[in-house]
């Protein structure tokens, strides 16, 4: 027979002059009417370590059926998923800690036939030079997921989860960034290959842990369902202070070519 366990994030607290309270995962106090059941006798019970008599029982199924109880444990949020890591050991490091902690699988080469069950992250700490991603934005098309983050300067750029075809992809940023600042030529100069190296200031352990729990979290909503909002927001990270803003962006359409001149 399955043991009976809190569900995660519910608590039980003991609160003077009142008895059992319930603390729900988002943070709502519910007070527990226990009748003539022990509240030793509640509480290891569902700890999974107490027998339970009828009126126990029935107080147990009343937790179960409004979901603050389960006989099974809480599956790992990327158990059954593969994640291939590529990129800086500063920041694969970490990441790759985080995805096994969540379940995952650890690859570090692209698969060699993409499947739903797979993500590809990858991570730079420093420019990404152009055409590098080229590859990786046709993953999504099959049903792979797609995400990578990148330093510019003095800033960490995570770029949105693409796992769908017609989902944002790296090259849809760079337009989407380039329609956006008056320097357009500049910036796509500085993407082509600076005239002096790009070193610094690079990722620190800070960031590089905040980045990697970013990126799990993105992962994480990938393997639940990948909400839009997850697909159609950009993140940069200020190395400086570890200030975070997000910006929403949109794929960029297909546009049909202009007819030749007659």
């Amino acid at each position: 027979m399955a043991t009976v366990r809190l569900a995660p994030g519910v608590v039980l607290v003991t609160v003077p002059d009142r008895g059992l309270a319930v603390r729900t995962p988002d943070g709502t106090f519910l007070q527990v009417h226990t009748g003539t059941v022990d509240e030793a006798a509640l509480l290891a019970h569902l700890t999974g370590g107490g027998p339970a008599g009828p009126e126990l029982a029935a107080l147990a199924r009343a937790f179960e059926e409004a979901g603050y109880t389960t006989r099974t444990p809480a599956p790992a949020p990327l158990g059954g998923r593969t994640v291939v890591v590529l990129g800086d050991a500063g920041l694969t490091g970490p990441l790759t800690r985080c995805v096994r902690d969540a379940g995952a699988t650890v690859r570090h080469d692209l698969p060699g036939t993409p499947d739903a069950h797979t993500a590809v992250v990858w991570c730079l700490d420093g420019p990404a030079p152009q055409g590098i991603w080229d590859r990786a934005d046709t993953l999504p098309a099959h049903g792979t997921a797609w995400l990578r983050c990148h330093r510019e300067g003095a800033h960490a750029w995570l770029e949105p989860l693409a796992c769908a075809p017609g989902d944002v992809t790296s090259a849809h940023v760079r337009l989407r960034r380039l329609a956006a600042t008056p320097a357009h030529r500049e910036l796509a100069a500085y993407w082509a290959g600076p005239a002096t190296p790009d070193d610094g200031p690079a990722h620190t352990e800070a960031s590089a842990a905040l980045t990697a729990a970013l990126l799990t979290g993105d992962l994480i909503a990938w393997a639940g369902g990948a909400p839009l909002a997850v697909r159609r927001r950009l993140r940069r990270i200020d190395l400086r202070d570890l200030t975070l803003t997000e910006h929403p962006v949109l794929p960029v359409p297909d546009v049909a070519p202009l007819d030749a001149p007659r």
